[in-house]
Order: C-alpha cells, then sequence, then structure tokens
C-alpha cells in the first residue's frame, strides 16, 4: 500500500510532577524538605528516511503518543525522562499544522540546526494551500521536533527558606503539545518522466534502472510514483521519477491529478515521454503542448525548469514522420528518440541525460 498523505494527530509527553519529600536519617534530627523534581515528557520527533519511501507506517498508527516523565522522589532524586517517540518518515515530507485544531507552536525548532483514527481519504484532509507549512524534510536524517514534551514539575526542596523550613508545596508536570497535522509526501528526484498514460514510461524506467514498475496494455497502470536509480559512466548515478500519467485537467484534479502533480515539483528537470507514433491515437505535438499546459496552470514556477523530450514507441508506424514535426515544432528542445520495448536508443538516452542534469 502507498500512502502519500495522511493526518495525524501527535501529543507530546507530559513531565512529572515534584515530590513532596522531608529528610528521616538517624542522627540527622530536621533534616529538611527533600523532595526531587519530575522528570521530562518526551518529544514526537520526525526524522527524514531515505529507506523509507511513503507514509504507509503512520496509516497504522495515526495517534502518535510520547511517554511522560516519572515522578520525582524523596533524596532529591530526579523523576525520569521519557524517551522521544521517533516517527521515520521518507525523504520529502512536508509537514502542515491544521489551523482547525488547537496545539501549541512554541520551541520547536529543527535538530542540528541550533483522538480517534483519522480518514485516510484526501476528502477529509483539507488541502495544503489553506495551512501554514511548518517544516520541509528534504535531508536524509534531518529530524524535527514535531511536539515538545512538557517539563517537569518542581519538589518541595525548591520552596524552603528561612521563613518556611518545612514547605509542602510542589508543582505539577507541564503538558505536552499536542495537535492535528497533515503529511505529505514529495517525491524528491533529478528527473521526472512526465507523459499520458501509455506513453512507455514504465517501460522506460525499467530499461534504464533496475526499477520494476507493473508494465501492463492498459491505461493507469501506474498508480503512484516509483524512483528508480540510473547508473551513469564515471561513477555517476541519478534517480528518476515514473509520474503516473497525465491527462487534460489534472491542474483541476481530473484523474486524480493533483494527487500526480505535486510529486513532480521536486524534479530538476521534466523528461517528457511522447508516444511518437501516436498508436492510441494523440498527436505527440498536442500532447507535449497539452502537458505544458497543465504544469503551468498548476504551478507558473514549473515552466521553468529544463524540460527535454523522449520520443518513444520509434519501432512503430508512422514514428520517424511525427519525429520529423516534433524536431521542426520544438527546433530548441533536446529531443532523443528510442524504443523502450526495442532497447533501441537508451544508451544514447543515459549520455544525454548526464549532459542535461549538468
Amino acid at each position: 500500500m502507498f500512502v502519500d498523505r495522511i493526518k495525524v494527530f501527535c501529543q507530546a509527553g507530559s513531565g512529572g510532577r515534584g515530590s513532596v519529600s522531608f529528610r528521616r536519617e538517624k542522627f540527622v534530627p530536621k533534616g529538611g524538605p527533600d523532595g526531587g523534581d519530575g522528570g521530562r515528557g518526551g518529544d514526537v520527533i520526525l526524522r527524514a528516511d531515505r529507506h523509507v519511501d511513503n507514509l504507509s507506517n503512520l496509516f497504522y498508527e495515526p495517534i502518535i503518543k510520547a511517554k511522560n516523565g516519572g515522578h520525582g522522589m524523596g533524596k532529591k532524586m530526579h523523576g525520569r525522562s521519557a524517551p522521544d517517540k521517533i516517527v521515520k518518515v521518507p525523504v520529502g515530507t512536508i509537514v502542515w499544522k491544521d489551523e482547525g485544531e488547537r496545539g501549541k507552536d512554541e520551541g520547536r525548532r529543527i535538530k542540528g540546526e541550533k483522538e480517534t483514527a483519522l480518514e485516510l481519504t484526501s476528502s477529509f484532509i483539507p488541502h495544503p494551500s489553506s495551512l501554514s507549512p511548518i517544516v520541509d524534510l528534504t535531508r536524509d536524517e534531518q529530524e524535527f521536533i514535531l511536539c515538545e514534551g512538557g517539563a517537569g514539575g518542581k519538589g518541595n526542596v525548591h520552596f524552603k527558606s528561612s521563613r518556611n523550613r518545612a514547605p509542602r508545596q510542589y508543582t505539577e508536570g507541564e503538558e505536552g503539545e499536542q495537535g492535528h497535522f497533515i503529511l505529505e509526501l514529495r517525491t524528491i528526484a533529478d528527473a521526472g518522466l512526465i507523459g499520458y498514460p501509455n506513453a512507455g514510461k514504465s517501460t522506460l524506467l525499467r530499461k534504464i534502472s533496475a526499477a520494476r514498475p507493473k508494465v501492463a496494455a492498459y491505461p493507469f497502470t501506474t498508480l503512484h510514483p516509483i524512483i528508480g536509480v540510473v547508473e551513469l559512466s564515471e561513477y555517476r548515478r541519478i534517480t528518476i521519477a515514473d509520474i503516473p500519467g497525465l491527462i487534460e485537467g489534472a491542474h483541476k484534479g481530473v484523474g486524480l491529478g493533483h494527487e500526480f502533480l505535486r510529486h513532480i515539483t521536486r524534479c530538476r528537470i521534466f523528461l517528457f515521454v511522447v508516444d511518437t507514433a501516436g498508436s492510441e491515437g494523440r498527436n505527440p505535438v498536442e500532447d507535449i503542448q497539452n502537458l505544458r499546459r497543465e504544469l503551468d496552470l498548476y504551478d507558473t514556477r514549473l515552466s521553468e525548469r529544463p524540460w527535454f523530450i523522449i520520443a518513444n514507441k520509434m519501432d512503430l508506424a508512422g514514428g520517424k514522420e511525427n519525429l520529423k514535426t516534433l524536431r521542426k515544432k520544438f527546433s530548441k528542445i533536446d529531443i532523443v528518440p528510442l524504443s523502450a520495448g526495442t532497447g533501441e536508443g537508451i544508451d544514447e538516452l543515459k549520455q544525454k541525460l548526464g549532459t542535461w542534469l549538468e
């Protein structure tokens, strides 16, 4: 199961209460107060991990709670501080605070840089455009304190004075932060394969990397982004994301457009894969124009990214004629003709990838 967007409830641990205690020891009359402080509550920490590729672990744990701190004891013994609750998330996870829920925001920081199970369905999760982003975890091992644990309470030893020699005052531990949060994964890759359904993106990714996306003779066989690692010359390697097929109106959410388009925003370059032979009854020139329009309507900044064309299915009839039209229409754009089915042109594409990403 692939999950790239989920709403969770997080609660940090509360601090332990302070202790009221007096020293009672042989030959030590009136030893005075010796109540210890309570322990600190555990934090809820998000940790980006490159070995995690989606948020499915939170599907089974939508309520995340850290433990409370231990209570203080006599002889000035400090209560045990609770361990932090560390939640591993994929690199590229963005976190939003659900403004409709109450919770503290103070004290939140990126480390190292000094009540019910909730529905997964998108219709139950507010769109992030209306919310305030908290953090973007873009590096492996990057940590972020989502909810900070409460401080422990003070024991009665802190309240002694010349006028109050037997204090019985103490303080309760502070409550930990809590709140509802929306986590969304946006795939990070060097290049993104963009195209209509059945353009041959998954077949191409299988040819140039060890990734094994599903391939079938019907549209929308790829239902979630798949990352492949491509080995280049001179011990270089790049990552390529196979983005599920886009259709006209994707920027409005047609065909789960928003579910797919948000993964494109991370890619450094765009590779438009087109059915050059027109075997699906579409015109390759119109396909490029429509896809470019969808990206621009979704986010105008995407139009400024470098982009190139992969003319696929050159082994089919009509491919060579349509390739000439493509080169005439997009004369300033690099076009690599190939056939993902037969493997023709794959070596040339790998050479071009290294040049494009430089």
